[in-house]
């Protein structure tokens, strides 16, 4: 049976789980990053030296990186929808994977850090503020793809962008800072509700 090695709190842990129901794919979580189960320690640093969650393994293959991990279990299971096999449509699906990755958790870092985990490596109230706008202008440019391609962000399908930006909108809604009003985020957010992956582990009030 595969194997989810992380905390069901940490974001990137939920991408996996959530991507996992939308297969119907049976796992074992091992809840590593909570309670006694530490990252640094050897069992686990031997899996993934970078002392990050999540970890699958699948028999005798490890992967970590959990947008990496979502292709793979997609593509395994030859769930075409979640991931195209056409490779534009694929690279547009991996496209907005790679912008959450990069462009998006580089924007919202400061800000959640500091005003949800309450970090004291990220208090700077300057610096914080420059997050925030930085992190309401990249979703307003969601918005806006979102106005154009219907209901989901690479157009009317459910992909695995989806469970990347779903998680991510969730965040954003949850952080308590000053936002703007975008119509069609609030719409896709209101919609992916309707998924009962998304209501287990993406909107579930764990930001």
């Amino acid at each position: 049976m595969l194997e989810i090695l992380g905390r069901s709190t940490s974001i990137n842990v939920r991408k996996v789980l959530w991507t996992c129901a939308e297969l119907g794919l049976p796992y074992r979580q091992v809840e590593w990053g909570a309670g006694e189960l530490s990252l640094r320690d050897p069992a686990f640093l031997a899996l993934n030296p970078n002392a990050l969650v999540p970890v699958i393994r699948n028999g005798d293959f490890v992967l970590w990186e959990s947008n990496t991990i979502c292709r793979y279990l997609a593509a395994q299971a030859g769930r075409s929808d979640l991931l195209p096999v056409e490779p534009a449509a694929r690279a547009r699906v991996e496209q907005w994977m790679d912008w959450q990755a990069t462009e998006l958790n580089t924007a919202w870092r400061h800000a959640f850090m500091g005003l949800v985990r309450r970090s004291p490596a990220f208090a700077d109230p300057a610096l914080i503020e420059a997050s925030v706008r930085a992190w309401n202008r990249h979703m307003a440019l969601l918005d806006e793809v979102l106005r154009g391609s219907g209901a989901f962000v690479t157009g009317s399908r459910f992909t695995l962008a989806d469970v990347v930006l779903g998680l991510a909108t969730h965040r954003w809604f949850m952080t308590p800072m000053a936002r703007p009003e975008l119509p069609a985020v609030q719409a896709y957010y209101d919609r992916l509700n309707d998924r009962p992956g998304y209501r287990a582990h993406g909107r579930n009030g764990v930001a």
